[in-house]
């Protein structure tokens, strides 16, 4: 018996989804733990159970102290980090896990690593920077790298990855978060990332079910309506999760959509929808992960129910976790009333809450340790995380046209050719880059009204458009763009993108002979453009979602 479920193990580990340090054990001793710490529990205690709570590293001592009161009173079950700092947040979690009866569920978004929500951390390209790159092997390293620094932040759960498949340009609050708006290459980096990180231990959550990628709202401000199909999306937006099921992603995230072809009640979100959590998530779709909401305080759902009345109506809808509620006090009350009152039967408690702890056993924390303090910063911000971002930007950018081989430009010839800045970016890294191998003259700081007739002058012009926020999806203005066009009527333009392709979406394309874009707006993605520019580096990326019906 040993003997096949030894090779049973090896085999599950060929697929890549176990932890390194897995070790072979049956699931009695899973049971075992997860049935005396259930049997050891208050009713409340048990729906504390259910409940993951904001904290944060950067608030005054009002907030700590919240926590821990909700942490002594209601046994909550766990917390996701947001803003402030490595360092503050591994006392404050070890403080924490020290009040706690059982241990503490520690999640975080670090979709793109630590820097998403602390500072002295580091960081990896957006999702669909990541998505033009061709192959997944560095998917997956930038997933075991996440992995191995949110382990030792003392981080258990990543809500990650993001695998809506973003087939609206103006998406404003997923976009750039996507990996792109192909159903296979999304799913495939999805699964490279989660096999990554997993294999480290971490748990993923895979987001934002039933699909928010073809939204023109912000779930956080409102309730968005997805208007595809029932086929539309059980054959498009449901693909990565089926795919991922099969891997044994660890959870799965449901957003507050408006989704009609699966909810014939009007306006009822899809988080709190019992058709598409039970009937369709885990009935239909088979899934046995741990389901979480989104968070309950978000506009798209917190509108629709009072506080503790939204937790009750989440539960019932068949979530597992109840993420950052407004008051989850009071959603404790209303939970252990519907108990008492035979609304929520002792079976579905135990459903939730046994997979929680289930959970809590795969990340070690049946084996509780103290993160340990000391060279924290220096154990996140390795070397090797420099060098993997480096390496994924290098595969990521992208030459989407080259007309009369403008690219790469000349070094051995005496072109004239000038540099023009749009945006409120810094571009200086991109510029030094060039200046330093051939003749290029800045124009950017002449007047507009001069600007064109300057540039008679030169052979060449290369415009460069940099972004601060690179992550916003909104085109560039109609005056920038109607110059870039006026520039391309009358010289040989080189446009070159420190931002998402999306804010290309309304450019005319027709005079421009080269494009490359770069995606974001980093030190390293200039100096990685300007060698491609310059015929130093190949541009290896393939544009991961459409600008417009010219280049897609």
């Amino acid at each position: 018996m040993n003997k096949i479920l030894a090779i049973g193990i090896l085999a599950l580990l060929s697929l890549g989804f176990l932890p390194h340090d897995y070790k072979i054990e049956t699931n009695n001793s899973k049971k075992k733990w997860v049935d005396s710490i259930y049997n050891s529990m208050s009713l409340k205690e048990k729906v504390g159970q259910l409940f993951m709570v904001a904290a944060y590293s950067n608030r005054p001592k009002s907030h700590v102290d919240s926590i821990q009161n909700l942490i002594k009173t209601n046994g909550i079950g766990g917390l996701i980090f947001f803003q402030g700092g490595p360092v503050r947040q591994a006392k404050l979690t070890n403080m924490y896990q020290s009040l706690s009866k059982v241990p503490l569920l520690i999640g975080m978004d670090a979709e793109w690593g630590l820097n998403m929500r602390l500072d002295s951390t580091s960081g990896f390209p957006y999702n669909m920077t990541l998505g033009a790159i061709q192959g997944d092997a560095i998917i997956e390293q930038i997933g075991k790298q996440i992995g191995i620094n949110s382990k030792r932040l003392g981080v258990h759960l990543n809500f990650a990855p993001v695998v809506d498949i973003n087939t609206n340009a103006n998406n404003p609050i997923i976009g750039v978060r996507s990996f792109g708006e192909d159903k296979f290459n999304v799913t495939s980096k999805a699964l490279a990332f989660t096999k990554g990180m997993q294999s480290e231990g971490v748990l993923a959550c895979a987001k934002h079910f039933p699909g928010h990628g073809d939204t023109a709202k912000d779930s956080h401000k409102t309730l968005p309506t997805v208007s595809f199909s029932k086929e539309q999306i059980n054959n498009v937006e449901f693909y990565p999760y089926k795919e991922l099921f099969k891997k044994e992603v660890a959870g799965v995230m449901v957003a507050h959509l408006n989704v009609p072809s699966l909810e014939s009640k009007e306006g009822l979100p899809s988080s709190l929808s019992y058709n598409i959590v039970t009937n369709i998530l885990k009935g239909q779709l088979s899934y046995k992960g741990l389901v979480f909401t989104d968070a309950l305080n978000m506009k798209g759902v917190a509108n629709y129910k009072e506080p503790g009345d939204v937790d009750l109506a989440a539960f019932k809808a068949g979530n597992d976790v109840l993420l950052f509620t407004n008051n989850s006090t009071k959603g404790i009350f209303k939970i252990v009333e519907a108990y008492n009152n035979k609304e929520i039967t002792e079976a579905r408690l135990a459903h939730s809450v046994k997979k929680i702890l289930a959970a809590k056993y795969n990340a070690n924390l049946n084996l509780f340790k103290p993160i340990k303090i000391e060279g924290l910063v220096d154990d996140l911000t390795p070397d090797s995380n420099v060098l993997l971002n480096e390496e994924a930007l290098t595969n990521s950018i992208t030459i989407i046209k080259n007309e009369k081989q403008v690219l790469p430009i000349q070094t051995n010839n005496n072109e004239k050719i000038a540099f023009l800045k749009l945006g409120d970016g810094n571009s200086d890294s991109f510029f030094n880059a060039i200046k330093f191998h051939v003749n290029i003259f800045d124009v950017s700081n002449i007047n507009p009204s001069q600007l064109l007739k300057e540039l008679k002058k030169y052979d060449k012009v290369i415009i460069s458009y940099h972004r601060l926020n690179y992550r916003d999806v909104k085109k560039i203005d109609s005056e920038k763009a109607l110059l870039i066009e006026e520039i391309a009527n009358n010289n040989q333009v080189i446009l070159s993108v420190f931002a998402s392709q999306y804010s290309l979406k309304e450019i005319h394309f027709q005079n421009i002979e080269g494009v490359i874009v770069s995606y974001e707006n980093t030190d390293v993605a200039q100096r990685i453009s300007a060698l491609i520019v310059l015929g130093e580096k190949e541009a290896l990326g393939k544009l991961p979602a459409s600008i417009n019906s010219e280049l897609k």
